[in-house]
């Protein structure tokens, strides 16, 4: 009896295609003490644990220069995120060294807002953003 029940329950589910995973929440942010037009986004995880996707776009300090960066930010990695608070530095290379670009990232996520900080850097070239203060808010999922 079981399996006369079993059988075409097992036949309707195979024709339903797999649900594509959670896209996660897509930020925006303007950045309150840059230059006007600065801006950055970022995606929280599904499951708020991680921070991925990590943009900006704005000004930053290069040999004394000012130079506009159009859409820098980690390739690879995530950010943690532990009770709604971001933290975490990601540097490519990985394991650094004088020449390696870091993206320091950090702040609280209240729902759907988040404020915080970040700032990228390469030492060795005299490249910096110094520290930036953001605000942002959820503008829906990630695509």
């Amino acid at each position: 009896m079981r399996a006369l029940v079993l059988i075409p329950l097992l036949a309707l589910s195979a024709g339903i295609p797999p649900k594509a995973p959670a896209a996660g929440t897509l930020f925006k942010a303007k950045i309150l003490n840059g230059m006007k037009g600065d801006s950055l986004s970022f995606v929280l995880a599904p499951d708020g644990k991680t921070v991925s996707n990590l943009t900006f776009k704005g000004y930053w300090r290069c040999g004394g220069k000012l130079e506009q960066q159009r859409a820098a930010g980690p390739t690879k990695g995530t950010y943690a995120v532990s009770n709604g608070t971001i933290s975490g530095r990601l540097c490519e290379p990985p394991n650094g060294g004088a020449t390696a670009w870091c993206f320091d990232f950090g702040g609280q996520i209240t729902g759907k807002t988040a404020k915080g900080r970040f700032r990228m850097n390469i030492n060795a070239l005299r490249c910096d953003s110094y520290e930036l203060q953001w605000e942002a808010v959820a503008v829906g999922p990630a695509r």
